[in-house]
């Protein structure tokens, strides 16, 4: 039975790797702080493509008109003329009236239609620097002259950042869990082993002439995952993919289970088809699940072991790096939310179909959308 404690010995020396990422990375960003100005930074155009509002969507689109930065404009996209968080942008041009604040009403008929809007949002981008960034994320003061100070160097075509996540309901807090203890430590050692042509919505910041050379948002319109794809072909140019040291805050409010699990899936099974060596080899990572199957096996050294190294690496992770305060409080829930994601990884590894923005989406098996409903 000594065998059955493999995975387990595996899953622990992940999370070693896991440490040693994390350490890499404090070293590298001195514990997050912002570099120091240097120059005048470029002006930036911030595109918000919207959907709905969001319970914190002013709170959030706020922390991005306040930012202390030389000169920027925020353009907000919609497809719908009655979206609820047209009032709160109105409220935000009201309260910035010096801020170039701009709404543009799109009707796109983009596989992606959050990319639809970003390809229009861009034709009307005055500035050198685009940022893209998910509707409900939450950023801190020096924020932008953080993400677009690694643009200085030639040799980095996109920027972005770490999140994490706040919550409400008891589902919604073991997914912020998931994303600190779990997700988060996937990208630091993904970044440590090389793998690095990837970006998350959470921050994307580029040259509008790299965008120019990749074909523009159109080349990446049809699939669903336009965060990785958008990293993707730029690094594809030759250019690098750099993580700025700031992590934002994205909101994931009083989600049911329900949700959470459409939500999960969608983005379980999203990854699968964009990166499968990669998700089939994730499967190493769910160490309560190994640390079970050496307890059952009687080996429990291994199994302890397993379960020890994986919830410190995440509590590093996520209270250390993320600077998540809710991870100190839940972090009993970490083996319990680690059986709920192998459920969801177990679940992402077959069929295509994802629930996305209230409609259902069928995948072909290069991420491009097939169908829609």
């Amino acid at each position: 039975m000594i065998w059955l404690a493999l995975p387990a010995l595996a899953a622990t020396a992940y999370y070693l790797l896991v440490a040693v990422a994390a350490a890499r990375w404090g070293s590298e960003y001195r514990r997050g702080r912002p570099p120091a100005p240097n120059g005048r930074p470029e002006p930036v155009s911030i595109l918000k493509p919207i959907h709905g509002r969001d319970p914190d969507f002013y709170q959030a689109i706020r922390s991005h008109a306040e930012q202390d930065y030389p000169e920027f404009e925020m353009l907000f996209g919609v497809s719908d003329p009655g979206d609820a968080a047209l009032a709160d942008i109105e409220r935000l041009q009201r309260e910035f009236p010096g801020r170039a604040i701009t709404v543009q009403a799109v009707s796109t008929p983009a596989p992606n239609a959050k990319v639809g809007v970003l390809a229009e949002l861009a034709r009307h981008a005055r500035h050198p620097l685009l940022l893209v960034n998910d509707s409900d994320i939450a950023v801190e003061p020096g924020y932008l002259r953080a993400v677009t100070a690694p643009l200085k160097d030639p040799a980095i075509g996109l920027v972005t950042c770490l999140y994490r996540a706040r919550a409400e309901s008891w589902a919604a807090r073991a997914e912020a869990l998931g994303i600190a203890t779990e997700f988060a430590p996937s990208v630091l050692v993904a970044r440590l082993l090389g793998v690095a042509e990837f970006a998350l919505g959470s921050t994307m910041v580029f040259r509008a002439d790299t965008l120019r050379r990749i074909g523009g948002f159109e080349a990446i319109a049809g699939y669903l995952a336009d965060d990785y794809q958008l990293g993707r072909h730029i690094s594809e140019l030759g250019y690098r993919i750099a993580f700025a040291p700031v992590v934002v805050e994205t909101g994931l409010g009083g989600e049911s289970w329900g949700q959470a699990w459409r939500h999960q899936l969608r983005w379980s099974r999203t990854i699968r088809l964009s990166r499968p060596g990669g998700y089939y080899g994730y499967v190493v990572t769910h160490a309560t699940l190994w640390a079970l199957v050496a307890f059952a096996a009687g080996q429990w050294q291994a199994g302890a072991l397993a379960l020890a190294v994986r919830m410190a690496a995440g509590i590093v992770v996520g209270r250390g790096i993320l600077k998540d305060r809710r991870v100190a409080t839940d972090c009993w829930m970490i083996p319990l939310r680690d059986l709920f994601g192998f459920a969801v990884w177990l679940g992402g590894a077959f069929g295509r179909r994802v629930d996305w923005r209230g409609r259902s989406l069928r995948l072909r098996p290069d991420g491009r959308i097939s169908e829609k409903s």
